[in-house]
């Protein structure tokens, strides 16, 4: 009886829960216009797709974002959560190759996108073990 219970022990012990992807994740950014200011309360628009392979490779999804930047210029942006969606942000299989995120912001908050760079989405693996 007491093997039992401490096999049991051991199993529940070892039991892991391995992280999923979710349907989005953050963007944090500062907005700054040319003069290198913060651009405080004001609407600005994003447009993110996320590339597979390399900086140009293949768009796999876009969207794009509407939002007004807070004191600071500080904006949140939730990528999978936007508007205008091209292709299908859970269909991504994110462990097949790399992906990188190209940034476009319009400071003005129309459709005149500026390209501020594409840069390498890095995983924070993590397990919860139980």
């Amino acid at each position: 009886m007491k093997k039992l219970i401490f096999t049991f022990f051991l199993i529940i012990l070892n039991v892991c829960v391995f992280a999923q992807s979710t349907n989005s994740f953050n963007y944090q950014a500062i907005v700054r216009n040319a003069a290198g200011e913060a651009v405080v309360t004001q609407p600005v628009s994003f447009r993110l797709s996320i590339l597979k392979g390399s900086t140009t490779g293949s768009n796999d999804y876009s969207e794009k974002h509407s939002t007004t930047t807070n004191q600071f210029g500080l904006v949140t942006l939730a990528i999978g959560n936007g508007t205008d969606k091209i292709g299908d942000f859970d269909a991504i299989n994110w462990g097949t190759d790399n992906y990188f995120l190209k940034v476009e912001i319009d400071p003005a908050g129309g459709t005149a996108y500026v390209n501020m760079g594409t840069t390498q989405l890095l995983s924070v693996p993590y397990v919860v073990c139980i």
